[in-house]
């Protein structure tokens, strides 16, 4: 709402000077002013205060133009005060001054046990600040009430204000001038038409036919605010300018004589009484017909009834659209009074030989205000306006000047936000390009909105606000159990009175014998909600998952996020009202479990994004004594590593094993353990790995005293984990059967994908020939079809393994599937592996440059977490191919060796080996080289220990000598690649071969 304060300047001396009679008659006819020139604007006086004045604009009902009405009252207040002053200087030898402060913003208004429209909040006590810092007849506003009139208004900003009660300085505004013909909404019309041919198209039509036939034809536009009805209008008067006569006029919410004001609008744009003389120029009865009209505009006093004055509108009209066709456009007729709808209808019925189109454009609640008026027949039409598409509004963002200014990811939201509506487009752009203003709801659009629904009838006011609560779409049962007694007989009824209305409209139910509704438009949902009392919304939310829990029956555990969203939110509220009591600690509880829940099912499918958020949530809720506290803090920082919040994941690992330990739940504590030595392995392998395997055995001990399957699926796992960071892959192999086994005992089938992942890696990477390991991936993914993070580790192997059999589409095909999910998961661990594979398959299939861009992807998504050491030196392989020596070199400086495994030391030795050679260093080359091949032998990695020998020969070739020994590397390495099955790098070493021998 909009409060406005206004006081008079320096009043007490008017008390000694005047008599106190004559001081009552001097106020009492200031009172009369103030309030006739606030009531003229629609407020509620609310209370007068000795020479003070409080009104509020949006009692009982609220405007979209509520901020805007505030400011012409303080005007018109300012007006009156200035003419009552010639009065009092007369009769008293006074003069009056005032100060007027104006805010907008929430307040909570109505407070029956009051007996008054009372209005309290932050805002109420701006409004008086401002007042009491205003000069002699000045108006200061507030930044709120400033952004809603900025198009209306010219103002002088003022420095920063200290007021009392303000933490911080306040910004305000000085009022000089209040535009007259200013609108409500600003609205960009110069903007470039997007979309709407066929409407256009329709409008055209029907202006061809009122010019064929010479008769009149009324076409009525339809469509909620800023939907493009007068965008549209304006394009077709554009394309008729040079044929015909195109005006405009519009109808006012409020005021006096505004019955024909549209005609008001129209005989000035013509030019005033000289124009309607002028245009009336030749007709016959034509200064009779002027005096009608000027009479019915109120430019002279009434002559006759209606019929005289209807009778001499249309004969003008009619001789306008004799010189020239007549285009003539009617906004917002569903403010008009019946008066000038008969009027239309009239000379529509009754003209004759005049080509005129009359254009009315129309909100939704015309259907409501004349359902009668929209009926189609032979001189009517109805258009509908329907909102844009998704393009069209990127369209149009991209048109208006500013959007450039916006980003990326506000953009996306702009369009999702306005759901097609060009004015919500436009305000957001507007609002979104301000230096460091945040994506929100508009003001402007807020009050439009919040307007439109204060416009309901009572009970459907309640059961869209009900509905609100449930969601953007929800169920007639779900809004039926909210509603008073009295209301839920007819909330069908209601309902279907709100479609009718474009507020909300049917969907498809995801209960069955549960009919199903949703909201048009997101933002008319926030509108209703907003208007809801905090303490009233803690009470439906908390009905909602009442209702949820008891409706849901086998589909409870799918609803579980939702259940726990509404519990969240009545504690929330009931937070924010008052302090902890019974009620809210048994809500808290309720949400801890309830999002624990659904946190946890999100954990297990490898949703770890969800997870992470809903088990965040959860742990803000429950306490330190529920049951489920040490399970939910355990997944919580699997979670976190999983997206790569690796400090984090660190931290919360140290506390559950502190509090595991502190409770005396080994197995729990186990299970930290086990994960806080596997992590080592990644962020410091060559001290970690010692330290796994003694806790993983530990581990396999401890829980098979638990007779604990899943723990021993783990601890086996780890004990493969160790092995594979060793390159023993073989070894790893047989460890992750073990732990296969366990997993499929325990029927956990997350701990499954983790087991099956470990083991394509170890088919991938370790002595099976690539024949073998795809037919055993092959059966593997036929297995994994139904989950999705199995589906990947198996893929992302069998990626790797394809291009081995020079399967390059394939690979590439599988690869892509793989990321697809691990990205739909949010795992950027797992996904940064991948790419390191297809790395690897662009390297075999020989296209450097797509190896390069599929690495430098894995090394960013690993760089953010700090663990891409290992890939970085695939990376200076790629650049190395390229002939870029100098890149390939400065990502071999990135080595840090605590975080490289066996494979990614070989890797790293290798090229830094080619590079020294190819810099003329033979001694280093060397050295490099042949710790490669050393410490490669000491792995069971079949394309590692080939890779490092073809790299020995490169050395050694490159320093012009000892090709004998080259040529026995390459041999060697040929025979490891014929075992493994790596096709592309044995024909790559028998190539190099044959130059050696030739």
């Amino acid at each position: 709402m909009t409060v406005l304060f206004s006081d008079l300047v320096d009043s007490t001396p008017l008390g000694e000077r005047l008599d106190p009679e004559s001081l009552r008659r001097v106020m009492a006819r200031y009172f009369d002013e103030v309030r006739e020139a606030l009531e003229n604007h629609g407020a509620v006086v609310e209370k007068f205060i000795g020479d003070a004045v409080m009104a509020v604009f949006g009692i009982p009902n609220l405007h979209e133009d509520d901020a805007l009405r505030a400011v012409r009252a303080a005007f018109e207040l300012q007006q009156r005060v200035e003419a009552l002053n010639a009065e009092l200087e007369r009769r008293w030898n006074v003069r009056l001054e005032t100060r007027t402060g104006l805010n907008t913003g929430e307040v909570v208004a109505g407070d029956a046990g009051f007996g008054q429209a009372l209005v309290t909040g932050d805002a109420v006590n701006l409004a008086k600040r401002l007042e009491q810092a205003a000069g002699a007849n000045q108006v200061l506003i507030g930044s709120a009430t400033r952004r809603l009139v900025a198009h209306a208004v010219e103002a002088e900003a003022l420095p920063p204000l200290t007021l009392k009660g303000k933490t911080k300085p306040v910004h305000a505004w000085r009022l000089t001038r209040v535009l007259e013909d200013a609108q409500a909404l600003p609205r960009r019309l110069s903007s470039p038409l997007v979309g709407r041919r066929s409407e256009l198209a329709e409008l055209e039509r029907a202006f061809e036919r009122a010019v064929r036939e010479r008769r009149c034809i009324v076409c009525t536009v339809v469509g909620p605010a800023g939907i493009g009805k007068s965008r549209l209008v304006r394009e077709l008067c554009e394309r008729v300018t040079d044929h015909a006569t195109a005006v405009t006029g519009r109808c006012l919410p409020y005021g006096e004589g505004i019955t024909f004001w549209p005609l008001v609008q129209i005989v000035r744009e013509l030019g005033g009484e000289e124009g309607l003389v002028a245009s009336l120029e030749g007709a016959e009865d034509a200064d009779l017909i002027a005096e009608r009209v000027r009479a019915t505009v109120g430019l002279a006093d009434p002559s006759g009834g209606s019929e005289e004055g209807f009778w001499g509108i249309r004969s003008w009209l009619e001789a306008l659209a004799r010189k020239q066709p007549l285009l003539l456009c009617v906004e917002d007729i569903q403010w008009a009074e019946r008066k000038l709808l008969d009027l239309v209808e009239y000379v529509a019925g009754w003209s004759r030989d005049a080509p005129i189109l009359i254009i009315c454009l129309a909100r939704p609640e015309l259907y409501e205000a004349h359902p009668a008026w929209t009926a189609s027949h032979d001189r009517r039409l109805v258009l509908p306006l329907d909102p844009l598409s998704e393009g069209e509004a990127e369209a149009l963002l991209a048109n208006l000047a500013g959007g450039e200014r916006v980003g990326a990811s506000k953009r996306e939201q702009i369009v999702a936000a306005a759901e097609g509506n060009p004015l919500f487009v436009e305000q957001m752009v507007a609002m979104a390009g301000e230096s460091g203003s945040e994506l929100a709801v508009p003001p402007s659009i807020q009050a439009l909105l919040t307007a439109r629904l204060d416009q309901l009838d009572a009970p459907e006011r309640v059961v869209l606000e009900c509905a609100s609560v449930v969601g953007r779409e929800f169920w007639r049962g779900s809004v039926a159990a909210l509603v008073p007694a009295e209301v839920s007989d007819a909330v069908g009824t209601q309902l279907m009175a709100l479609v009718r209305k474009g507020l909300v409209r049917p969907e498809r139910s995801s209960f069955p014998r549960e009919d199903a509704f949703g909201f048009l438009h997101a933002l008319i949902r926030d509108a209703a909600y907003e208007g809801l009392p905090k303490e009233r919304r803690a009470d439906l939310h908390e009905r909602v998952a009442g209702w949820l829990r008891a409706t849901a029956g086998a589909r409870a555990g799918e609803l579980e996020e939702i259940v726990g969203y509404h519990y969240e939110q009545a504690y929330r509220y009931l937070e924010q009202l008052a302090p902890l009591d019974e009620r809210s600690a048994r809500l808290a509880a309720q949400a801890g479990e309830a999002l624990g829940s659904a946190g946890r099912r999100a954990f297990a499918r490898d949703d770890m994004a969800a997870a992470l958020k809903l088990l965040d949530r959860a742990m803000a809720l429950i306490t330190e004594q529920s049951p489920t506290r040490l399970e939910l803090l355990r997944e919580l920082g699997s979670a976190a590593w999983a997206v790569g919040e690796l400090a984090r994941a660190e931290t919360l690992l140290t506390s559950l094993i502190e509090a595991a330990g502190a409770t005396g739940d080994r197995r729990i504590e186990w299970y930290a353990l086990l994960e806080q030595a596997g992590r080592k392995t990644m962020t410091d392998p060559s001290v970690g790995l010692d330290e796994l395997v003694k806790v993983s055995e530990e581990a396999v001990r401890v829980f098979e005293e638990l007779g604990d399957e899943l723990g021993l699926a783990r601890a086996w796992r780890r004990l493969a984990t160790a092995a594979e960071v060793r390159g023993h892959f073989a070894i790893a192999a047989q460890g992750t059967e073990r732990a296969l086994t366990h997993a499929r005992a325990a029927g956990d089938r997350q701990e499954e994908a983790r087991s099956l992942d470990r083991l394509c890696t170890a088919l991938l990477y370790g002595p099976t020939g690539s024949e073998d390991a795809i037919a055993r991936c092959e059966v593997l993914l036929e297995h994994a079809r139904q989950n999705p993070m199995m589906e990947a580790s198996v893929s992302s192997s069998l990626a790797g393994l394809a291009a081995m059999r020079a399967q390059f589409d394939r690979a590439r095909q599988l690869a892509r599937r793989a990321g697809s999910i691990y990205e739909d998961l949010g795992l950027r661990l797992p996904h940064g592996g991948l790419l390191w594979i297809a790395g690897d398959i662009e390297l075999l299939a020989g296209n450097a440059v797509a190896a390069e861009r599929e690495l430098r992807r894995g090394y960013e998504f690993l760089a953010g977490i700090g663990v891409q050491a290992g890939l970085a030196a695939q990376l200076a392989r790629a650049l190395y191919l390229q002939g870029r020596y100098d890149e390939a070199w400065a990502f071999t400086e990135i080595r840090e060796e605590k975080r490289m495994t066996t494979l990614s030391r070989v890797a790293w030795l290798g090229i830094r080996a080619r590079l020294e050679a190819r810099a003329g260093r033979r001694g280093e080359a060397l050295e490099c080289a042949r710790k490669g091949v050393e410490l490669a032998e000491t792995t069971d990695a079949a394309n590692t220990r080939a890779d490092a020998l073809l790299d020995l020969a490169a050395v050694l070739e490159l320093g012009g000598q000892q090709r004998d020994e080259s040529a026995e590397a390459i041999r060697r390495a040929a025979e490891i690649y014929e075992a493994k099955g790596n096709l592309p790098s044995l024909r790559t070493a028998r190539a190099l071969l044959r130059d050696r021998v030739a």
